[in-house]
């Protein structure tokens, strides 16, 4: 039913029928990603970020599936509703049909889809009550922006585009990173928890062997990969596996391997990490939100839709290069 009605919705509103004094600093805002994944959820972050930055005082709504979101934006004082669709909608469909109808209780100064091609999306940005819609109709940015196709970018450009149009020009601001806000006290208590697992004297590394279905490399993979980062690294720095909910290890438990369930514990653990690599995955944004210093493992997923990029982080193309290229890139952010 959602599909088909989906498709035929999602304009955005016209800049010039609206003036910049309408949109004030305490602008309520709701963001549209009604998906469960981890990593798409924390994909939404630097738009949360753009939106403080213009409207310091505004109330951010999320319109979300699966509760990651309140744990990933629980220090983000902006962040007022996390509206929530049910994990399993056919099993709980009543109160799928009323998380429906919560929508309609508020009145929103902007209400903004994050992907063109979730048609739930677009029909919630489309169905509730809102001054101003942003959709994604931008596409034309591609050619002055080369970065506008990276998931994570392209509503903040789409959201620069409308704010250009009532005379709000960011568009050639960096885009802000992924980030969930670590404190200080959960960053000095995943110092403390890393220095429980390995010598604190000594730099760590990081690795995630894991990913989910295509993207997760085999054994063998992880096993020459393993020997090169241990033949140079294990003199002078610690290497730790974080391991995934399923708590399963590719390189079957060779190194002091790390497990929580605690989105944001194994946030600051990595981010008192020297530098952390593994596929691209939700655990891969969740580094890059942390901070740390990532390396992306790609073969299979589209690099400018997904590539981290906070600080000195970056994609690599396990087709196009071997252990001794990720050892060379590795050299390039450890060292300097």
């Amino acid at each position: 039913m959602w599909g088909a009605a989906g498709f035929i919705v999602g304009k955005s509103t016209d800049p010039a029928k609206i003036k910049k004094e309408q949109l004030p600093r305490t602008a309520r805002i709701l963001i549209c990603r009604p998906n469960n994944r981890l990593g798409n959820q924390i994909l939404i972050s630097p738009l949360i970020e753009e939106l403080i930055d213009v409207f310091p005082d505004c109330k951010i709504d999320l319109f979300v599936r699966g509760g990651a979101s309140t744990v990933l934006f629980q220090n983000y004082s902006n962040i007022d509703n996390i509206i929530k669709l049910p994990g399993k909608p056919f099993k709980e469909l009543a109160k799928y049909m009323g998380v429906w109808l919560k929508l309609r209780e508020n009145n929103y100064d902007i209400a903004i889809n994050i992907d063109s091609n979730s048609s739930s999306g677009r029909l919630s940005a489309r169905y509730v009550k809102s001054k101003v819609r942003i959709f994604s109709e931008n596409e034309h940015l591609a050619g002055q922006y080369p970065d506008y196709g990276h998931i994570a970018k392209k509503p903040v450009y789409n959201l620069r585009a409308f704010l250009k149009g009532i005379g709000i020009d960011r568009m050639d601001k960096p885009v802000p990173d992924l980030s969930i806000r670590l404190d200080s006290a959960e960053l000095e208590k995943g110092k403390e928890v890393l220095g429980r697992m390995v010598n604190p004297m000594k730099k760590t590394i990081c690795i995630y062997t894991f990913a989910t279905g295509d993207k997760c490399y085999s054994k063998e993979w992880w096993s020459d990969i393993y020997s090169h980062m241990k033949s140079r690294y294990a003199e002078e720095y610690n290497i730790v596996e974080v391991l995934p909910k399923e708590n399963v290890s590719q390189i079957d438990f060779a190194e002091p391997s790390y497990y929580s369930v605690d989105l944001r514990e194994i946030a600051a653990v990595i981010a008192n990490s020297a530098i952390f690599v593994g596929a691209d995955s939700g655990m891969m944004h969740l580094a890059s939100a942390s901070g740390a210093s990532t390396i992306g493992l790609f073969s299979v997923t589209r690099v400018f839709m997904y590539e981290p990029y906070n600080g000195k982080s970056t994609a690599f193309d396990t087709t196009k290069n071997n252990a001794d290229d990720l050892i060379a890139v590795m050299d390039d952010i450890l060292k300097n």
